[in-house]
């Protein structure tokens, strides 16, 4: 509770977005000032989760975050929590496309090629042969507007490449197909290459490539997300109360908001939807912009095998669009993560459901998991019996970033920033991974800690 004078805040949304502007204002803002957290849920976290199978913990939500970015490392140093820091083993993914095994192509920008090498027995001889020849091709490229990712690299390459190559990898990222995807939002050193002037695909491609490392692409935490959030949680010493937020107004220079009152300042870190339902009264403008982004749903099925199970000797595996499968994806925990290869059991998760494609997430779980177990059977072999189960449904969990996303995004933020003591974050905005919602977090809670601590 807030001491004389001291400021009161609210953080709507408790997943880890929230759970790191509660953190951050916590320590912007000092031990006195009232910090409250409403979930709707039972549960802190989000779209991240952990939970015991077998035994031991398992992630049956996000379950790493891109390397490359400082985020994640800098946030777990900062809790004491850097022990917990791991990377995968170095095993390469496969991508099942043409009821078959495939090496995941490399030199590939989310799965767009630089050159038809890189595509090689992934698709047929005529896709091949286009790709060599799109150099050739003239371009037209419009510096102002936006395509979707499928409608530039079908154009371009053909659709093969579309559904073989591209849509597994955004499919994976964002739980939609490359037709759901902008270009300017999901593969922004793409555009940046086309907008400079890049005379063809291929080429804008090879710009846009990262330079080669050998850093780690991915990383995660030993014990799961859940260590993070516990830690987050108790930094925060925050009220917590699991409601439904409603109510958002401005009366007499402060935020009102029910259940909890008038309060100083407010951070929305919630899905668009609701983001849209809250905004409605207080900011109509922007609630306008926040119903524009669509959400896709998503389930999890986690399979703890025996240990003997003859799981490939890959990461994972990728699904192309079209295949003759439910599974959109297969991580294989057990080989990808070198501290959970030496568990008793052998881990794999099976990842359901795209944008438009609801129905499956709601299914019953014998039904997702007898799914879970043929596919694996059909792309791997193993009809193992698993040791145990667990299945994890993500409604509305991930947000589409479709063309001209980011003009959405900047109306939106144009519309709050005029408003004093409000601040929206979360996956919606800048980033559907991990290290994003941690910078949207920080970033949301560094402007309103400076306006209501001024």
């Amino acid at each position: 509770m807030s001491g004389a004078g001291a400021p009161s805040v609210a953080v709507v949304g408790g997943g880890i977005t929230g759970l790191v502007a509660a953190y951050r204002l916590r320590r912007l803002l000092g031990a006195h000032a009232r910090i409250v957290l409403l979930e709707g849920s039972e549960r802190l976290g989000g779209k991240l989760r952990t939970v015991p199978l077998a035994g031991d913990p398992v992630d049956v939500g996000a379950e790493a975050f891109i390397g490359r970015r400082p985020e994640v490392p800098a946030l777990l140093e900062e809790l004491g929590l850097s022990d917990q820091l791991v990377h995968p083993s170095g095993a390469r993914p496969l991508i099942y496309a043409g009821a078959a095994l495939h090496p995941l192509p490399s030199g590939t920008l989310m799965g767009i090629p630089a050159d038809a090498g890189s595509l090689t027995g992934l698709v047929e001889a005529d896709t091949l042969a286009r790709i060599a020849a799109e150099p050739t091709v003239p371009l037209y490229w419009d510096r102002a507007g936006d395509v979707s990712v499928a409608d530039l690299v079908a154009d371009r390459f053909g659709e093969q490449v579309v559904r073989r190559s591209v849509d597994p990898l955004l499919g994976g990222v964002y739980s939609g197909l490359s037709d759901t995807a902008g270009v300017r939002a999901t593969l922004p050193t793409l555009a940046a290459a086309l907008d400079a002037g890049a005379p063809s695909l291929s080429e804008a491609v090879t710009r846009a490539l990262p330079e080669p490392s050998d850093a780690p692409v991915f990383g995660t935490l030993r014990d799961g997300y859940g260590t993070l959030l516990d830690a987050l949680e108790k930094a925060a010493d925050a009220e917590i109360r699991h409601a439904a937020a409603s109510g958002l107004r401005r009366a007499g220079g402060r935020w009102n908001l029910d259940p909890i009152g008038p309060v100083d300042g407010v951070v929305l870190a919630v899905p668009a939807d609701r983001a849209a339902e809250l905004l409605a009264d207080a900011v109509p403008a922007a609630a306008a912009q926040a119903s524009r982004i669509p959400l896709a749903s998503s389930a999890v099925v986690a399979l703890a095998l025996p240990s003997g199970a003859a799981l490939p000797q890959n990461s994972g595996i990728l699904v192309a669009t079209g295949e003759d499968l439910s599974a959109k994806a297969f991580t294989l925990s057990s080989r990808k993560w070198p501290h959970l290869a030496g568990r008793d059991v052998a881990l794999a998760r099976a990842s359901f459901g795209r944008y438009g494609e609801a129905a499956i997430v709601d299914a019953p779980d014998d039904e997702l998991i007898a799914r879970a177990r043929a596919d694996l059977a059909t792309v791997t072999g193993v009809t193992d019996e698993p040791v145990a189960t667990f299945v994890q449904r993500w409604h509305g969990g991930l947000p589409q970033y479709r063309a001209g996303h980011l003009d959405v995004v900047a109306v939106l933020e144009d519309a709050i920033a005029t408003v004093d003591g409000l601040e929206v974050a979360g996956a919606m905005l800048h980033g559907v991974g991990v290290p994003a919602c941690v910078a949207s977090g920080t970033t949301a809670a560094t402007r309103l800690a400076t306006r209501v601590a001024g």
